[in-house]
């Protein structure tokens, strides 16, 4: 990787949300937690949810990542309260596609992972990127399948 190809993937934007990732921490009473690890590089996430209503009410997320892996748990901290987890589903699926087949940047109001396209072409940081909505979602599926939220 080149010094440019470097100061390209690490932009101040990216160093910036990962400097300050909304929701950090663990809840105190999640109704679903679940921890997600990168093999290749040891960064984990584990998010914490809480849900009412069938969207996310409470959310925390614990994480120990690369730069480009806290950046996209800042994207995500900024947008995950009162998300679905067929929303939630849906941006891991694009940002999957995004950074590994092409495809465009996740939906609003997930569009700030716009910031990690440089990363598309590093395929050893996908993993780390990834983890942060993988976990929130999974959370989320896991309330939903052990009933933990009204149906309202």
């Amino acid at each position: 990787m080149s010094d440019s190809d470097l100061i390209k993937l690490y932009s101040g934007r990216i160093l910036e949300l990962a400097a300050d990732i909304p929701h950090l921490g663990r809840l105190p009473a999640p109704q679903a937690s679940v921890r997600k690890r990168s093999p290749l590089c040891g960064s984990t996430v584990t998010a914490d949810v809480v849900m009412e209503g069938g969207r996310v009410a409470e959310f925390a997320q614990d994480v120990k990542a690369c730069a480009l892996g806290q950046a996209a748990a800042g994207v995500l901290g900024a947008v995950a309260l009162g998300r679905s987890t067929a929303e939630l589903a849906a941006a891991r699926d694009a940002l999957r596609a995004m950074l590994k087949a092409g495809g465009p940047v996740p939906a609003a109001p997930f569009t700030g992972f716009e910031v990690l396209l440089p990363a598309r072409d590093y395929k050893n940081r996908h993993a780390s990127i990834l983890l942060a909505l993988e976990a929130i979602t999974e959370a989320a599926e896991a309330a939903e399948a052990q009933g933990a939220f009204s149906k309202a």
